[in-house]
């Protein structure tokens, strides 16, 4: 299955919408700093990779914008445990290291 995310910045967050359910990475914004605050994916969306494809498409958008990350969302700290070659985009006075 194909996800298409997007980032909606008046909203402050990343998401994708399938089968009429909204996904969501909700982000603060601060000049060269995102905080990412939480992933939410609706039920009727669970175990189909969604929060998955969608945290890599916003690690792949923070790459490209030049931003450091502060991970505060439990979800995004695992999937950067699982995938270290995002790990250089971690804020280095973030708090514990990811």
């Amino acid at each position: 299955m194909e996800i298409e995310v997007k980032d909606n910045p008046a909203q402050h967050r990343f998401e994708t919408t399938i089968e009429g359910h909204t996904a969501i990475i909700d982000y603060k914004l601060r000049p060269g700093v995102i905080t990412v605050l939480h992933t939410e994916v609706p039920k009727e969306l669970e175990g189909r990779g969604i929060a998955g494809a969608m945290t890599k498409f916003a690690l792949e958008q923070i790459r490209e914008r030049g931003l450091q990350l502060i991970p505060l969302c439990p979800y995004m700290r695992a999937y950067l445990k699982k995938h270290p070659e995002y790990q250089d985009l971690v804020k280095e006075d973030a708090g514990e290291n990811v």
